[in-house]
């Protein structure tokens, strides 16, 4: 049974108020030191006191990290958010407001919801689809709970939860996205095991080849109709420039100045840098 020392303070009186009740039975009564720790200016006496307090209270802090374990984050880890909850409560607590554990309480809870909030989630997600995963994760903690209990459907969340289908599907959705994984993780445990990459597709680059020639094909229509039959006896029957210029009773070198050409007009037409003729010949730049 705790002994109430609050009447011994220097000052009190026997006819002094007994103090709130605490929420754990275990919850030290640290009213004095409180009151010293107000009254001193910075310094090691005050850090001295603070320490004290801290190490006095941080088994609630404990308590209330071992509440969000089993959500991602080592147990370790989460103590330490609370301890830092804890300091800060400590810091900002003022005696004449009442019991230190109505204020530390909210205050730890808080500092730890923060950290999964922002430090937790691998993507940034907007906190309403985050409020909506920890209530689609509650209730299928609840309905689950039962031994042999099926997996709650889409309409039995929305059900027990309040929530509209599309609310449960967002939340269950983000249940899978609160940690990524790397490119090189591995998938299967077998001996030809395959990791997350070897799943990618790689990028085709026909898809770039048919872009090319939809982009082309307005500016082969341009062409007169002897540079537009040049061009696809060299690029589409795989002719040499002699066999062109057998053909056409032209030089090789007249067929090469003429692909030459045809193909910077495709090109800057393509651009949109096409540049009009000067003189009586044809130019233009790619």
């Amino acid at each position: 049974m705790l002994i109430d020392t609050s009447a011994h303070r220097p000052g009190s009186s026997d006819t002094q108020a007994a103090p709130s009740r605490r929420r754990h039975d275990d919850a030290p009564d640290t009213a004095v030191l409180f009151d010293r720790l107000a009254s001193l200016e910075d310094g090691p006496e005050r850090d001295a006191v603070r320490d004290e307090l801290a190490t006095a209270w941080l088994p609630m802090a404990h308590r209330i990290a071992g509440r969000f374990r089993d959500r991602g984050e080592s147990i370790e880890d989460l103590r330490q958010v609370a301890a830092l909850g804890l300091v800060k409560a400590i810091d900002r607590f003022d005696p004449s407001r009442g019991a230190f554990e109505s204020y530390a309480v909210p205050t730890i809870t808080g500092e730890v919801k923060r950290h999964f909030r922002d430090r937790m989630w691998a993507l940034r997600v907007p906190r309403r689809v985050q409020e909506l995963r920890n209530k689609v994760r509650v209730a299928r903690r609840e309905l689950t709970q039962n031994p042999g209990s099926p997996e709650p459907s889409v309409a039995d969340l929305a059900a027990h939860t309040g929530l509209t289908e599309e609310e449960v599907a967002a939340g269950m959705e983000a249940l899978e996205s609160f940690s990524t994984l790397s490119l090189d993780a591995e998938l299967s445990s077998d001996d030809d095991g395959y990791s997350l990459a070897d799943t990618l597709g790689t990028a085709d680059a026909s898809y770039d080849v048919v872009v090319d020639r939809e982009s082309a094909k307005e500016g082969l229509r341009r062409l007169p109709e002897r540079e537009r039959a040049i061009l696809y006896m060299r690029f589409f029957e795989d002719m040499t420039q002699s066999r062109i210029a057998d053909r056409l009773g032209i030089s090789q070198m007249h067929v090469s100045r003429l692909i030459s050409r045809s193909c910077a007009r495709v090109r800057a037409d393509v651009l949109g840098q096409r540049k009009t003729p000067r003189g009586g010949g044809h130019s233009a730049t790619a």
